[in-house]
């Protein structure tokens, strides 16, 4: 039976990323993970986080100069619709 919750608790695990969006203009960003495919939304203009639902450890966001991989808990800043890795 824990082995069961342990398995769902892992499933619905939120994998966290801290950015800065540098960039006056919101960004909605297609993430690629454990074979699926989710969007996730940069705001404009700050300092915040954003989560997926995953239990990857690493995932794939489409940016305008091609794929990124960021892990979970990195911290990324938003240029010119570009992701750097801080």
């Amino acid at each position: 039976m824990s082995v069961a919750f342990l398995l769902v608790a892992n499933i619905a695990s939120a994998f966290t990323i801290r950015y800065y969006n540098k960039d006056s203009k919101s960004y909605t960003m297609e993430v690629r993970s454990n074979g699926s495919t989710q969007k996730i939304e940069f705001s404009s203009s700050t300092t915040s986080s954003a989560s997926v639902q995953t239990s990857a450890g690493e995932v794939e966001i489409k940016t305008s100069c091609g794929w990124v991989k960021v892990k979970d808990s990195s911290k990324i800043v938003i240029k010119d619709g570009c992701i750097t890795i801080e």
